[in-house]
């Protein structure tokens, strides 16, 4: 298995789905050597051997980036030797040349790469050890780039993945549909393996103190509705689309509190645009968050709004649906597909996504008709259910070995 990161060492939602998907696959009898391209301590994984590629802090993964040009380079760290620093791109031809290392003395019977990140990695077994290579697309650069442009580089890796790869899994229809449309990969290629919530987040133990957020309480027993959103800030999130909605729903029912946790390359325009907008009072920033800090966020409030513009699932969806909150989603996140309780609007439509906050504000009856409907739903899917699924796609790749 070809990742490029684990808990706790993730900045998102990748590394959770490898984790539980990789335990869910070793229940299953699958017996996984799971490489990163990084070196550190990983606590419950002694169901798999975790491979460091490299001996690189977990922080550098990403190097300078995939999108920084040298001469973007020069201009942050004037005084670095260019030739010498370390950019995305040497991390991923320093982890395919562990692959290859390894494949030496080590024959799988499947190379299963997560993302652009690893795919070259992935062709490499297929290509020069025969390998059968499934292709797991968590994220397309479409999906990054809000459906415009994006990296030319990282289409070109997507796309030899794909068309090279024995089988795609992908964690939504709408992802599948992308892929076909994008990529003219057929469409009988392409599996759907939902995602599921964390089981570490199901298990661990976690108590809310309202002392965390007392100014957060304090708004809500002055009758004030919180909602909150979590992630990166980047345009792929539809976040400034929220601000602008916020804004609108304001206008109608004062007493609302917008929550944005998280951190990213847009968070001071965003702090900018509730300033212009006349709205800084009524939103907070959080700055990044993980462990009980984000649990936290998720029980303090009553909404939860995924306002993507392209969301190929979304597991903050399901984690907030734990915590009882309400959801609203754009139709354009793939967790849409399973949570059929959740209020829905596509990400551009700002006034029809601040009339649904305003709605649930005002009416306790359908907020609570929404979350009984939510919580029967967000159980339903299940990662023994995706092993399943996938140790079938092992077991058809295998045969074409």
């Amino acid at each position: 298995m070809l990742g490029w990161e684990l808990p706790p060492h993730n900045s998102g939602g990748l590394g959770v789905a490898c984790l539980n998907l990789a335990r869910a696959l070793s229940k299953d009898g699958a017996d996984i050597d799971f490489v990163v391209p990084y070196e550190a301590e990983h606590s419950n994984t002694e169901f798999m051997h975790v491979l460091s590629a490299m001996k690189l802090d977990p922080l550098y993964r990403y190097g300078i980036g995939a999108y920084d040009s040298l001469l973007v380079e020069e201009e942050v760290i004037p005084t670095a030797d260019v030739s010498k620093m370390i950019s995305i791109r040497d991390v991923q031809r320093n982890y395919c040349a562990f692959v290859e290392k390894y494949l030496m003395d080590f024959k799988p019977d499947v190379a299963h790469a997560h993302d652009w990140l690893t795919f070259e990695a992935g062709v490499l077994a297929k290509r020069n050890f025969g390998i059968p290579l499934v292709a797991h697309v968590h994220a397309t650069e479409y999906d990054r780039s809000g459906m415009n442009g994006g990296n030319p580089v990282v289409h070109a890796i997507e796309r030899e993945g794909l068309l090279l790869a024995d089988k795609i899994l992908a964690v939504s229809q709408a992802t599948r549909r992308i892929i076909h449309e994008k990529y003219d990969i057929p469409l009988d290629k392409i599996e759907v393996v939902y995602n599921s919530l964390d089981e570490d987040f199901l298990k661990s133990a976690y108590a809310y103190d309202s002392q965390d957020f007392r100014y957060i309480e304090e708004m809500k027993k002055l009758g004030y509705t919180v909602i909150s959103t979590v992630g990166r800030f980047t345009i792929q999130k539809g976040l400034a689309n929220l601000m602008r909605a916020a804004a609108r729903a304001l206008q109608k029912e004062p007493k609302l509190l917008f929550v944005f946790a998280g951190d990213g390359e847009q968070r001071q325009e965003l702090v900018e645009m509730s300033a212009k907008l006349g709205i800084a009072s009524n939103v907070m920033f959080t700055g990044f968050v993980r462990g009980k800090q984000l649990r936290d966020i998720y029980q303090v409030s009553d909404v939860f709004v995924m306002s993507s513009i392209s969301e190929p699932f979304g597991l903050t969806a399901l984690e907030a649906a734990h915590h009882g909150d309400v959801l609203i989603l754009t139709k354009q996140s793939g967790v849409a597909e399973v949570l059929r309780s959740a209020m829905e609007y596509d990400f551009w439509d700002e006034t029809k996504l601040a009339d649904e906050i305003v709605a649930i504000a005002r009416s306790e009856g359908l907020k609570h008709t929404l979350q009984r409907g939510i919580h029967n739903e967000y159980r339903n899917i299940s990662w023994d259910n995706v092993a399943e699924k996938i140790i079938s796609v092992y077991n058809e790749v295998e045969k074409r070995r």
